[in-house]
C-alpha cells in the first residue's frame, strides 16, 4: 500500500516569508513548489501578521498538507525583531492548528545540520544541498524559500525518530519513573 504525504515546510518572517511544499511517497521525497510571500511593501504590522495568517490558510487549501514543519526564531539582540518574529511564526501555527494540521517546530540549526551535515551552514549551502537532493532546475533570487522548503526537508528525514520525552535527574528518578520496565 502507497503511503503518500504532504509537507508544508514555512520559514516565517515580517519582511519575508520563504515556504516550501514536498510530497513524500513512500520513503521517497519529492519537490512540488517553493515560494515566498513579500511583505515589506506593507507599512502596519498587524496588516502583515493578517496576510501570513491568509497565505498560510490558502496554501492549506490548495495543497492540503498534513504536517507542517516551521523554523523556531533564533535568539538575536534586538528584542523587537524578536517580538515580530515570534508573532509570525505564531500566526502561521494558528492557521495550521485551526485546519487540526500537526506542527512541529526546528531550531535553525537543526534544520542546517539535517541538510548539509554542518549546523552553521550558509543560507546558500543549504539552497545547493537542496538543489542536488530534490533535482531544483535554478535557485530563487532570494533564498528565505530556500529556507521554508529546508525545513520541510528537515521534517521528513526526522520523521519516525525519537523526539526528547521525559527528562530524568539520574538513574533512580529513572528507574522510579519505569518501575514497570525494570527485570526483576
Amino acid at each position: 500500500m502507497t503511503q503518500e504525504r504532504i509537507i508544508l515546510g514555512i520559514d516565517p518572517g515580517t519582511t519575508i516569508m520563504g515556504f516550501g511544499l514536498i510530497k513524500v511517497i513512500n520513503k521517497k521525497m519529492e519537490f512540488l513548489q517553493l515560494n515566498e510571500l513579500q511583505l515589506s511593501k506593507y507599512d502596519n504590522h498587524y496588516q502583515k501578521l493578517r496576510i501570513i495568517f491568509e497565505r498560510t490558510i490558502e496554501l492549506i487549501e490548495t495543497h492540503c498538507p498534513d504536517e507542517i514543519a516551521i523554523e523556531a526564531p533564533f535568539f538575536g539582540k534586538n528584542v523587537q525583531s524578536m517580538l515580530k518574529l515570534g508573532r509570525a511564526q505564531g500566526v502561521a501555527m494558528a492557521a495550521g492548528l485551526s485546519r487540526g494540521i500537526p506542527i512541529t517546530e526546528y531550531e535553525p540549526k537543526k534544520i542546517k545540520m539535517a541538510i548539509t551535515g554542518n549546523g552553521n551552514a550558509s543560507k546558500e549551502q543549504v539552497a545547493k544541498m537542496l538543489q542536488q537532493l530534490l533535482g531544483l532546475k535554478e535557485l530563487p533570487k532570494n533564498l528565505d524559500s530556500t529556507d521554508g522548503l529546508a525545513a520541510a526537508v528537515c521534517h521528513f528525514f526526522n520523521s519516525g525518530k525519537v523526539v526528547a520525552g521525559k527528562s530524568y535527574s539520574g538513574w533512580d528518578a529513572f528507574v522510579k519513573q519505569n518501575e514497570d520496565r525494570v527485570k526483576k
